[in-house]
């Protein structure tokens, strides 16, 4: 059974987004403009072009595409056939778009750059979460995105069904391996973070050994990252933790191990694949009249 999208996934606004579009457009531009459609095409050509799914997946992006025609010509025609978080098959119109023709090839790649890439995490992400569905653990992604990016890949992720981890350092206390070396151990870290969180911040700890576990419930912490545990050590640790802290698996997760660390019943799933390695979907812009 899968866990379906939600129907109330918040769109981001559009001032969240026009930054990002607009530092693409420019890139892309360069110092002369769109030099090739300048030079084919009559200035005052009209056209109407469909973007289309060109393989089944997630869709997420329709939000950056848009704004792609509208920053370069506000006169272009946007008209979506579907959104954010929907699943399609191969061969779906996603969208239709109508207006000044060299201002339409103009803005092609930055919308499909974004529109590939997005719905590609969200695919993937969905891909995941379906294949765990019979287990109780939430699929979250990481901070391992591409820099500039994530606002806009942990949205993917959510279109996906997966959950968001922290979107900064500020979210959230997450005190690995490098925290508990300087702060000297293991309790010694916690307990300081425990005195400048107050109330209102979460703490988290990361801990890649039992011994190191024992320690953190001790120290009475809520949520416990388990980092690189094989299967059966992650076993053992997720029954340590019952009633004490919620637990979450990382380290190096795959598409193909995922099912494995699941069945530990571990509450929570970090995946940096999620934003670092998955593939574009297949999305195109295609002549229609």
């Amino acid at each position: 059974m899968s866990k379906q999208v939600s129907p109330l996934l918040p769109a981001l606004d559009t001032v969240l987004l026009e930054s990002l579009v607009r530092l693409a457009l420019t890139e892309d531009l360069g110092r002369r403009g769109d030099v090739t459609s300048q030079a084919t095409i009559p200035a005052q050509k009209q056209a109407q072009l469909q973007i289309r799914a060109r393989q089944a997946g997630v869709i997420c992006g329709m939000d950056l595409a848009r704004l792609a025609f509208a920053l370069i010509d506000g006169q272009i025609e946007f008209i979506a056939a579907v959104s954010d978080g929907e699943r399609v098959a191969a061969d779906t119109v996603l969208a239709t778009v109508r207006g000044n023709a060299r201002h339409l090839l103009t803005a092609e790649r930055t919308a499909l750059n974004f529109l590939t890439h997005l719905s590609g995490i969200a695919s993937a992400t969905q891909h995941i979460v379906d294949s765990v569905a019979d287990y109780p653990a939430q699929i979250t992604c990481t901070r391992k995105t591409i820099p500039g990016l994530r606002i806009v890949q942990k949205y993917a992720v959510r279109c996906g069904g997966g959950r968001n981890h922290r979107l900064g350092l500020d979210d959230a206390i997450l005190i690995k391996d490098n925290h508990i070396a300087i702060a000297g151990d293991i309790t010694t870290a916690i307990e300081q973070a425990k005195q400048f969180a107050g109330h209102l911040i979460p703490i988290e700890v990361e801990v890649d050994t039992l011994a190191q576990l024992k320690l953190a419930l001790d120290a009475e912490v809520s949520l416990v990252l388990l980092d690189n545990m094989p299967a059966d050590v992650l076993q053992q640790a997720v029954a340590l933790c019952k009633g004490r802290a919620k637990t979450e698996a990382s380290g190096g997760i795959t598409p193909e191990t995922v099912q494995i660390v699941a069945k530990t019943g571990v509450d929570f799933i970090a995946m940096g694949y999620l934003t670092h390695s998955t593939t574009a979907l297949d999305i195109g812009l295609d002549f229609s009249a």
